[in-house]
């Protein structure tokens, strides 16, 4: 699934009449299991000037780039968070570990070869969906309309909730750039 319908959809089912700043932390929790893949990408990328082909195809499945994303896709890991934040009590705390939680339940089914070691540390098994939010030959062009009509819900869902002029220009800026994403997979990017 694409990193901001994960935003929108934790932000609107974890921040559901809560305060502006549950919403917030569900927006950074459902960030969470994809920021270390825009860190990584990024400096490789744009520091380090690294072509997207090598970023991509060999990086992306290397060893130690495989290793920080068993991590912070982790069931178990996020499920020990989950136990703390509840220990805590705290609000905004359990929205940003739910949102992540979330996050991991909505990849797994949709990610056929490039998906995680959900079950780190026990176990570096991962699941080969049939299915893809983003591979035309693994049903992306029913799935990415479905998760861009489910991130359109949402954002209507937090609009509706009156969350504030700046969560609400967040809100827009996510729905767009899930849009945008969704055209590309559509309409440009082909799986070879």
């Amino acid at each position: 699934m694409n990193t901001p319908a994960h935003l929108l959809i934790g932000a609107a089912v974890f921040g559901r009449g809560k305060s502006r700043r549950v919403v917030i932390a569900a927006m950074v929790g459902a960030l969470l299991p994809d920021l270390s893949l825009y860190v990584m990408a990024g400096t490789a990328l744009f520091v380090l000037g690294i072509p997207p082909q090598i970023v991509f195809d060999e990086l992306y499945f290397s060893q130690s780039w495989q290793t920080v994303f068993a991590i912070d896709n982790s069931f178990l890991v996020w499920g020990v968070a989950l136990a703390l934040a509840l220990w805590s009590r705290s609000e905004s705390a359990i929205a940003l570990v739910a949102a992540a939680l979330l996050h991991l339940c909505l990849d797994f089914p949709l990610h056929h070869d490039d998906g995680r070691p959900h079950f780190w540390p026990l176990s570096d098994w991962v699941f080969e969906s049939p299915v893809s939010y983003w591979d035309r030959n693994r049903g992306a062009m029913w799935i990415a309309p479905a998760e861009a009509v489910v991130a359109l819900a949402a954002a209507v869902a937090l609009w509706r909730q009156r969350v504030g002029v700046f969560v609400g220009l967040a809100v827009a800026l996510l729905l767009a750039a899930e849009i945008w994403i969704v055209r590309q997979w559509l309409f440009f990017f082909v799986d070879t």
